[in-house]
Parts: C-alpha cells; sequence; structure tokens
C-alpha cells in the first residue's frame, strides 16, 4: 500500500460494549482472550455457534470503561441481536455505534511512520482522539483507524492521508487470503478454526470455556483440520454460491463466497488436491490460490 493512501471502510460498523461485566461477558463468549485487550493492544476473535461453527469475525479495540467491535456492517445488526440474547443478567450496555464512527485502514509503512507506533501486531495507541491499532490479523493489512464521523477527515488530513478506492484494500485482503466482505455467506457453513482463525491470530486456546470452545480444541488436538477456507481466482466462466469444486470427478471443495473476491471451502489434504492447478466449477475453470503465511 502506498503511504498516502487510505480506504474508508464505509462497509465497517462499530458496536460498543460497556458496563461492570463487559469483560467477563465476551469473555465467556469470543474466541480470544479478552484479558489480553487494553489500551494499547486490540485482537481479532469471532463468535462461533455452540457446534463452533463461524457466525461472527470482528476486531476488538479497548474504547473507555468498554469495547469496540470493529465488524461488517452488512451483518452489524445480527450481531447485535446474537449479543443481546446472550446478555441474560450480565450488567452491559450493548449500543450500535456504527452512524457516529467509521474505520479507514492504511499502510503499515504509514502505521510505522506514527509517533507512538510499534511494529506488533494489534498494537494501539491514541491519535490525538482516535484510535490507531495495526491490524491483528496480519501486519501486511496495515494500520487501522476508528474516528468520529464528523471529525474524520480532520483526522486524516493531519496524517497527510488522501482517499483511494476500497476495492484496492480489499484486492489486498484476497491476495493474502483473508475475507471480509459478505462473511454473512459463510454463516453455520464451516467451523471457525477451518477460517484460518488459528494464523489469523482470533482463537486463544488458552483461555477457558467459550461458546464452540469444545469442537473448536477437538479439531485442532485430534488433527483433525481437513478443510480451508481459501481464495480462489476464476480463470474463465462464472461462478455460484454453493457450487462443489470438482477434480477428476471428486469434489473437492465448494464455493462459499463467489464475487470479485471469491473464496472456497476446500479439502486441501484430499489427494485430487493441488495448489495452482485449474479445477472445474460448474462450467468455470478455477484456481486456488495459497496464502504465503500457509504452510500446508
Amino acid at each position: 500500500m502506498n503511504t498516502e493512501k487510505v480506504y474508508i471502510l464505509e462497509d465497517r460498523g462499530i458496536l460498543y460494549i460497556s458496563g461492570p461485566d463487559s469483560e467477563k461477558f465476551l469473555q465467556n463468549l469470543i474466541s480470544n482472550d479478552i484479558e489480553k485487550v487494553n489500551e494499547s493492544k486490540s485482537c481479532f476473535a469471532s463468535l462461533l455457534s455452540p457446534q463452533g461453527k463461524f457466525l461472527f469475525d470482528f476486531i476488538v479495540i479497548k474504547h473507555k470503561d468498554g469495547f469496540f467491535l470493529d465488524c461488517e456492517k452488512k451483518i452489524v445488526d445480527q450481531l447485535y441481536k446474537k449479543l443481546i440474547m446472550y446478555k441474560i443478567r450480565s450488567n452491559v450496555e450493548i449500543l450500535n455505534l456504527s452512524n457516529e464512527f467509521v474505520v479507514a485502514a492504511f499502510s503499515h509503512e504509514k502505521f510505522l511512520s506514527i509517533e507512538g507506533a510499534k511494529d506488533e501486531l494489534g498494537y494501539t495507541f491514541k491519535y490525538n482522539e482516535d484510535h490507531v491499532f495495526l491490524d491483528p490479523r496480519n501486519k501486511k493489512l496495515g494500520g487501522r483507524i476508528i474516528a468520529n464521523l464528523e471529525k474524520l477527515y480532520m483526522s486524516l488530513k493531519r496524517m497527510k492521508l488522501k482517499s483511494f478506492d476500497i476495492d484496492e484494500y480489499y484486492k489486498l485482503s484476497f491476495e493474502l487470503g483473508i475475507p471480509q466482505s459478505n462473511m454473512d455467506q459463510l454463516q453455520e457453513k464451516l467451523f471457525g478454526i477451518e477460517c484460518n482463525f488459528v494464523e489469523l491470530n482470533a482463537i486463544d486456546f488458552k483461555k477457558g470455556c467459550y461458546v464452540g470452545q469444545e469442537n473448536t480444541s477437538r479439531i485442532k488436538n485430534k488433527d483433525k483440520l481437513n478443510k480451508r477456507l481459501l481464495p480462489l481466482q476464476v480463470k474463465n466462466g462464472t461462478i455460484n454460491s454453493n457450487e462443489p469444486i470438482i477434480s477428476n470427478n471428486v469434489e473437492i471443495g465448494k464455493v462459499l463466497i463467489a464475487n470479485k473476491f471469491s473464496f472456497a471451502l476446500i479439502k486441501f489434504k484430499d489427494k485430487e488436491f493441488e495448489y495452482n492447478k485449474e479445477f472445474k466449477c460448474g462450467e468455470a475453470n478455477i484456481e486456488i490460490l495459497k496464502p504465503y503465511w500457509l504452510n500446508q
């Protein structure tokens, strides 16, 4: 990413969880350890089904006496309702602040040039009144800022950043093998651990119980991870969600997100599967891409 470019992610939403029980409330629900999150550390996490299936992912940022959840705006209302369902007697307040705050992304190099920054995943600090942090999933995704909507352009001007098309940012995210859009198409269709949440720092296996923890730990401890969510490139033709991917008449995966930045759930241990090999998907020819950070 160019150090002068900023991508205003208007498709991101912000929930705010506050109150005396906010830390305990989130700790019992999400896949990462909320106790690691403070004024200088943010984390990536997920909320899974009781069976360990993917429902939501988000970045958790400490804010005042509570926490911001930076999530896809398309599903922010669903996440809000799910958290309200779990609230029961917890002394917490859950607010949707998506119309008050906005998220923007900029380069890793630009992040490091800001006074006070450290080259650590999730490192967080205040730039004037705004939360600025290095993306906790992967450093190549760069820095992020959460700013009050009314003050956003003033904040970006102070940082000497100029707005560019967000497709550039999402193309980078796709090339890194990290989906951020149309995440509703993944819900209940794969286990959270199959979303590469171990490699993207979304799971803490040392914390206590959380929703979906039992199956997540079982898959890891018994080496049962046989499928992964991976980016796919269409060589020719068109693809559709839920369409099978075929090699020698054997199904080795299924398309889950079908758009300009498509992803599929792939049986990566199947003998018929190879990276950078063409497969059939309906009438289309596709290729499965291997993110640089993936060992298998």
